[in-house]
């Protein structure tokens, strides 16, 4: 039997999945009926249709890149809630290496739906500036780097 964290874990890592396949219906599918998106670029869409709306011309006109990413942290809010945190780079179409200035810290809530399965009710994807702070943004990018390394082995 699965646990709450390796379920909500499991629930991120398909999220990325389907942006990593440039799939607007799964990764909609993924949210509660009154879940949210907010962008890395501050947009926010509202439901599964919406996000769903949102996404579809945006992988439909760009060449997204690639996720990858490294959980932080999940945590139980009660027996049907719970939260998680990572760190996320992205891999340009085409190209090997994380893109720096792409590099974000993500957060995800969760809730259990009456089927028992959690859907996401919230997603933020905030951009990992750190301002003035090029130590850092150098250190996140070496981890996220090391994140891509072990993705990238064959299982």
């Amino acid at each position: 039997m699965t646990s709450t964290i390796d379920e909500v874990r499991n629930l991120y890592t398909a999220l990325l999945d389907a942006w990593n396949r440039r799939d607007a219906v799964g990764m909609a599918a993924l949210y509660s009926v009154s879940g949210t998106q907010v962008g890395f670029d501050g947009s926010v869409a509202n439901g599964a249709e919406e996000i769903e709306a949102h996404l579809t011309p945006i992988f439909a006109d760009h060449p997204t890149p690639r996720f990858v990413a490294k959980v932080r942290e999940v945590r139980e809010l009660g027996p049907n809630a719970a939260m998680l945190r990572a760190i996320a780079g992205m891999i340009l179409p085409g190209k090997g290496d994380i893109n720096g200035g792409t590099n974000a810290i993500q957060a995800l809530v969760a809730s259990r739906d009456d089927a028992g399965r959690w859907r996401v009710e919230m997603f933020q994807n905030t951009p990992a500036a750190f301002h003035g702070r090029a130590d850092e943004r150098a250190k996140l990018t070496a981890e996220l780097r090391a994140v891509a390394v072990l993705q990238s082995r064959p299982h």
